[in-house]
Formats: structure tokens, C-alpha cells, sequence
């Protein structure tokens, strides 16, 4: 088994060194984690699944008024995420996830079930992100919120399983270094 998935699954050299079920693409908003995990997820061959996609109705709500998320608030999606990916898991489905993450212990909660968790956090410059979220239209997060999300990021600790990246190249660019750096 590789990647939670049978062995006569093709896959090519750099892949075969990707040694988790489920890699987490992770950052504040803006920094092109959905874009990044989905070029991934589709180079892997592996499902890919957006943590926007499980808020409750009221976190949604309570960002696009423009209040931060607490840890409380978090709590219910972490828990939903969670779930999914031992669902996933038990069926040999490696995923790619492009989660937030922010704090240690959000990663914690990803990381505590039966699947081996790897993340890559995507970094850029408060600059970035702000010109990118002004850009965007139609999603439910402010550019104000961003601040936030800056104050509340806990880089990923040199003993969880993290690679960091750059994230002002575009998205296939950054998804061709994460393979690269697994490949290695």
C-alpha cells in the first residue's frame, strides 16, 4: 500500500515518495490553498476535498458580516473534516484538503485519526493577500478578515510533518515544488 491506495495504482516516481493518506494545503485565506490542492490533487490522481465546503451555515454567516471565527466556532467543522477523512481513509481514498489549519491544535484534530496527515503551509506577504481577496468575487470571506488570520497563524511546529512554500507562484509551479520536495 501506498497513500492508503493499492500498489498496482499507477503512479509516477515523485509520487511513489509521497508516503500519507491525506495532505493538507494550508494557509490564511488567499493564499491560493483550494487552487494549489486541486493542481495537486489532480496530479496525485487523489480526491480533493475544500474545507469551505463543510462550515455550518453560521460560520459562513458570521465571516461574510465580518467577524472572526472563534476556536468554538471551529469546533463543529474541524469535527465534520475530520470524519470525512476516516471515511476516506477506511475506503483507500488518499485525499488533498485545502483546510486553513491555522493553530496547532486544528491540526491536531485533522491529524487524529487513522490516516497519516501531511501539510503544506502556503505562505505570502499580507500584500498578496489582500490584492488577491480584493480580486475575488462571490466568496464569503473579507478582505478585512485577513488580519485575523494572520494574528491567529501558529506556523507548523519543525516536528509536525510540514513543508513550506511560497505561495506567489502560480498554482501549478506550487504544486510541482510540493511533489518535488516529497520526491526527494
Amino acid at each position: 500500500m501506498i497513500g492508503g491506495v493499492n500498489e498496482s495504482r499507477r503512479y509516477d516516481t515523485d509520487v511513489r515518495s509521497l508516503r500519507c493518506d491525506v495532505v493538507v494545503v494550508m494557509g490564511v485565506s488567499a493564499s491560493g490553498k483550494s487552487t494549489v490542492a486541486a493542481v495537486l490533487a489532480q496530479r496525485l490522481g487523489w480526491v480533493h476535498l475544500d474545507a469551505d465546503d463543510y462550515h455550518p451555515q453560521a460560520n459562513i454567516d458570521k465571516m461574510r458580516a465580518g467577524t472572526p471565527l472563534t476556536d468554538d466556532d471551529r469546533v463543529p467543522w474541524l469535527d465534520s473534516m475530520r470524519a470525512e477523512l476516516d471515511r476516506r481513509a477506511a475506503a483507500g481514498e488518499p485525499v488533498v484538503l485545502s483546510c486553513s489549519a491555522l493553530k496547532r491544535k486544528y491540526r491536531d484534530v485533522l491529524r487524529a485519526g487513522p490516516a497519516r496527515v501531511d501539510f503544506v503551509h502556503l505562505r505570502a506577504s499580507r500584500d498578496v493577500l489582500t490584492a488577491r481577496l480584493s480580486g475575488r468575487s462571490g466568496h464569503f470571506f473579507p478582505e478585512d478578515l485577513v488580519d485575523s488570520q494572520l494574528a491567529a497563524l501558529e506556523a507548523p511546529d519543525t516536528d509536525e510533518a510540514a513543508l513550506i512554500v511560497d505561495a506567489t507562484d502560480a498554482a501549478a509551479d506550487v504544486a510541482a515544488r510540493v511533489i518535488n520536495a516529497w520526491g526527494s
